[in-house]
């Protein structure tokens, strides 16, 4: 006799075809490690709906077959969010085949993309209606809509934009009882209650599956400038950030960039080169950006604002990039710093926020107190620092062995981290979500108020628990019987 998996990957196939349930075990391999190769999975097949009512159907089969379902867009999540479990016990859901711009209104500022839709084709179908989807991040190319909506993702246009929460102006996701809940229409009046839409942002897959979503546009830029910058401290950026604030609102990238990471970007990626002649403790790397010739160029207004923060010494020294493949490796030296930490040796990271006036003191304080609790160690922060969201890493000993270090001193370097934190007002995912990786600190650092409340909502939509389980938050214990 069948089991409920392979009786519900045979009714898939035989009412929406081959290509909607992939069973064969060298394709399903590749979609059960997470983006950064941390965690392993197992599922036995990759189910893959091509429109919103095959997916409606197949929630609902999979409902009454108790079989639980992972949505997967692009697998580029940086938490374990979209692994599957280790005991096989779920299934793939992909939204991949889901993957049409239905339309874009460039009068309006609106597009309907749905789940499946790679960032990077969004931003070329926006494009070329002359408008902008104005978030961006690393993984443009792989990252998918649906993945980007159910993260909440940030990226580095947050400081002038908001992240995808600020611009989602609808939904439309399949709830895991396999209804369809249709909010993709663009109201900017509704008060019939809960915002469905927002329960959906940030939900990382655990209360149903996204399906599409109505996204804000703005106008294509007409012109950029980058520039980079070195400053003593990061208390001299904010001080930076702040002036340029005062004057204008063409800032749409503000970030931060020790020493330490430029030096590693600069050892470890080929074809990279410092910006200014000599070293600083901290850099800055600026953007703006103009919709139309009609402003100040943004370059003329870089110059101008910077010169004013270098006569008030808040920075030392500062170029502006003289053209695009310039301003692009500007960019390379900041997107590498990831890539190249991971080529000189293990290290903790960690995705956090703090209020952005607390921001400068915790990057120092927390990586002297990490350097301090454990010898040998660097700890440095970098990234938004106008959002407060900075990525804060702990590097291992030089010749640690990574494995044997990450199994036994990543389990007590990130609570401590987790506690400084906390203790400045700050959250322990800013903008890679919860996934696996950091449930178990939501559950530790959570008040009362907030855990009952996600278990709550969870337990009230998700009563089977079938909605990517293992991720964000378990289901509430359920009372025991009289």
């Amino acid at each position: 006799m069948k089991d409920a998996q392979a009786t519900l990957i045979d009714a898939v196939r035989a009412h929406f075809g081959a290509k909607a349930a992939i069973d064969n075990a060298d394709d399903v391999a590749p979609w059960l490690t997470d983006w950064r190769g941390r965690y392993h999975g197992a599922a036995r097949a990759i189910l893959a709906p091509a429109s919103t009512a095959e997916t409606a159907a197949i929630v609902d089969m999979a409902r009454a077959a108790g079989v639980a379902l992972v949505p997967q867009g692009g697998n580029t999540s940086m938490v374990g969010g979209a692994t599957p479990p280790t005991d096989g016990s779920a299934l793939i859901l992909s939204t991949r085949r889901l993957n049409r711009v239905r339309s874009i209104d460039a009068g309006a500022g609106l597009a309907i993309a749905e789940a499946g839709v790679i960032l990077a084709d969004l931003h070329a179908a926006a494009l070329a209606a002359g408008r902008r989807f104005p978030l961006t991040l690393g993984a443009r190319g792989s990252a998918t809509i649906g993945g980007l909506v159910s993260t909440n993702a940030g990226g580095t246009q947050v400081l002038r934009f908001g992240t995808m929460r600020a611009l989602v102006a609808g939904i439309e996701a399949v709830l895991p009882d396999g209804s369809v809940h249709d909010g993709l229409a663009a109201l900017k009046k509704d008060n019939r209650g809960y915002d469905l839409k927002e329960l959906f942002v940030g939900a990382e897959g655990t209360l149903g599956i996204v399906t599409a979503a109505t996204l804000r546009l703005v106008p294509a830029v007409a012109a950029r400038a980058v520039a980079w910058c070195g400053v003593a401290t990061p208390m001299a950026a904010l001080a930076l950030l702040r002036r340029l604030e005062a004057q204008t609102d063409a800032i749409e990238s503000f970030e931060i960039v020790p020493e330490v990471s430029l030096d590693l970007v600069l050892r470890h990626v080929p074809g990279t080169r410092a910006p200014l002649a000599t070293a600083h403790p901290w850099h800055v790397l600026i953007e703006a950006t103009a919709a139309a010739d009609t402003v100040e160029p943004p370059t003329a207004l870089l110059e101008r604002l910077l010169a004013g923060a270098i006569a008030a010494g808040e920075v030392a020294d500062a170029v502006i990039a003289a053209s695009e493949a310039q301003a692009e490796a500007f960019w390379k030296l900041r997107d590498s710093i990831s890539e190249a930490e991971r080529a000189h040796g293990p290290a903790v990271q960690h995705d956090v926020s703090v209020p952005v006036e607390a921001m400068p003191r915790f990057i120092v304080e927390a990586a002297a107190a990490c350097e301090a609790r454990f010898p040998g160690t660097s700890a440095s922060g970098f990234g938004h620092l106008g959002d407060g969201n900075v990525h804060f890493h702990v590097r291992a000993p030089a010749g640690a062995d990574a494995e044997a270090w990450y199994a036994q001193e990543a389990p007590r370097i990130t609570p401590f981290v987790n506690d400084l934190v906390v203790a400045a007002g700050g959250s322990i995912s800013a903008e890679h979500g919860i996934g696996q990786m950091k449930r178990d600190e939501l559950v530790r650092l959570s008040s009362p108020a907030r855990l009952a409340t996600l278990r709550a909502i969870k337990s009230a939509l998700d009563p089977q628990g079938l909605m990517n389980p293992g991720k964000l938050v378990a289901l509430a214990p359920r009372a025991p019987a009289p």
